[in-house]
């Protein structure tokens, strides 16, 4: 069974008896055909799914972003690359587990990976610190990028964190410098970059390594300069508000595409990319290839510079 969001609810209790008609079946209990009945209620439960994900909201989708069942940077490094080899420590301080950095092989193709890991369990989410990076973290891809352009291999990122971490040590070592040095690696490479939004894109934790040639995003994942809530606690201090400031900040895929920020969506299957993990880390790997494809040929000045033109003009025309 799945972990149902508020908003399943519906689905939630359809599936629900369908479970039960399923055990009633199996035991055959007053020898009964339910067949018929479990089909009914699965057509019904797949319309509500459909339906409740056509019309989601953007605090919806960030609740979906966040599902915690949804694939992690661990699932995509395990089905993508092959030959995967994690690189650790950023040779200044300290080993971030909350980024996972290295060299493997996407469809043949030798490429840097980075990403970020939130954990799928009590244990791994407070090994990989909830995804949220220290300035090791940060310093860790700024090493694996610099690796990536001496041997001219295209460096692909997968985002996923609620933001860097805010805590002071990791402010001590310099948090906001780490992050604009990582974002100035990404602007300054001459090797292609592509970077997938796959859960959330939180505020410069996520920019740092995200300012590539080409920017993908799942369908209901989100991408923001704040969290709702955060942005809420700011402008009324009331948290729970986060709902009426989702909207306004226009996090979703869809917002995005529209204003130039990303370059293309990733389609989710309905109820999101927890319901059918294997399908979407296809997709998105089919999706990746095919954007390093479209940068082959290209010199590596002609990379940086459509790079920092891209970045350059976000905003402009609105």
């Amino acid at each position: 069974m799945y972990s149902y969001l508020d908003f399943e609810k519906p689905v939630a209790d359809l599936e629900g008896q369908i479970l039960e008609l399923k055990k009633l079946a199996e035991s055959n209990e007053g020898g009964v055909d339910v067949g018929e009945e479990i089909q009914r209620l699965e057509k019904r439960a797949t319309d509500a799914l459909k339906d409740i994900y056509r019309k989601l909201n953007p605090w919806q989708k960030a609740q979906v972003a966040r599902h915690p069942d949804r694939p992690h940077f661990v699932d995509y490094a395990e089905r993508l690359f092959t030959d995967f080899t994690p690189l650790a420590g950023d040779r200044a301080f300290a080993e971030d587990q909350a980024v996972v950095a290295g060299f493997g092989r996407l469809h043949g193709r030798p490429v840097a990976v980075i990403g970020q890991e939130k954990g799928s369990d009590t244990q791994s989410r407070l090994k990989h610190n909830f995804g949220m990076a220290r300035p090791e973290g940060y310093r860790k891809a700024v090493r694996v990028m610099r690796l990536a352009e001496r041997f001219g291999l295209p460096v692909v990122t997968l985002v996923d964190t609620a933001g860097a971490y805010p805590g002071v040590g990791a402010e001590e070592r310099g948090q906001a410098e780490a992050i604009a040095r990582s974002t100035e690696t990404c602007l300054s490479l001459r090797v292609p970059i592509v970077s997938a939004i796959i859960g959330e894109g939180g505020s410069g934790g996520a920019i740092a390594i995200a300012t590539a040639n080409t920017v993908l995003m799942l369908e209901h994942a989100i991408y923001s300069v704040i969290s709702p809530e955060a942005g809420a606690s700011i402008l009324w201090r009331d948290a729970a508000k986060a709902k009426e400031i989702a909207t306004g900040m226009r996090i979703t895929a869809q917002d995005l595409l529209e204003l130039k920020i990303i370059d293309a969506i990733v389609p989710e299957p309905a109820g999101g990319a927890h319901r059918a993990p294997e399908a979407v880390i296809d997709a998105t790997g089919k999706a990746i290839s095919e954007a390093l494809a479209a940068l082959d040929g290209r010199d590596g000045e002609a990379l940086r510079k459509a790079r920092r033109e891209k970045f350059l003009a976000i905003g402009r025309d609105l």
